[in-house]
């Protein structure tokens, strides 16, 4: 059996969400740093995902929501700096498409989450080094884990929605072409 390690070219991709705000938009912010591979065998069914995103890189174009959601009431970065995937298990759900299974944990809370995975292609690139791209999504509940902090409004319904929508766009490169 042979297996290929990919490093996520973080530079090229992005892990993005949006959550509803009072009711009538959605919010949208991306972590910008984070770190990543995939160990795959030929075929992409018995790959295993690992990613590490800071939490306190949170952006969401506004300074002051951003150092809120860094506190106690939100992501409590001091306590839980990290947040961390653990895909391991990957099932073809058709051409090119598949579902990534595994352990989300946010906040020192562990769930299971699943992500749908499209490939969306492989290329040698300029310098001869290969190339592989994927989109994925997935929808959390928040309070799952435990980001519970929230408002009633005064017009009735509650300041943020409880799901979160997450798409990433991965590109990433064979590991070993990484220091040549």
């Amino acid at each position: 059996m042979t297996f290929e390690t990919w490093q996520l070219d973080t530079t090229h991709s992005s892990i993005t969400f949006s959550i509803r705000h009072l009711v009538i938009s959605k919010v949208r912010g991306r972590f910008g740093k984070w770190t990543g591979s995939v160990r795959s065998e030929n075929d992409l069914a018995g790959s295993y995902v690992q990613a590490q995103i800071d939490a306190a890189s949170i952006d969401t174009n506004d300074p002051q929501r951003d150092t809120h959601l860094r506190s106690a009431d939100f992501f409590d970065v001091e306590r839980f700096p990290e947040i961390t995937f653990t895909g391991n298990r990957i099932e073809p759900v058709g051409e090119d498409r598949y579902r990534l299974i595994g352990d989300l944990n946010m906040h020192g809370v562990t769930r299971q989450v699943t992500l749908t995975v499209e490939e969306t292609g492989r290329v040698k690139d300029p310098w001869g080094n290969d190339r592989i791209g994927f989109s994925a999504a997935a929808t959390i509940d928040r309070k799952d884990f435990g980001l519970t902090f929230n408002q009633v409004l005064d017009a009735g319904g509650m300041a943020l929605g409880d799901k979160v929508e997450i798409a990433i766009e991965i590109e990433a490169f064979k590991a070993a072409q990484a220091a040549a």
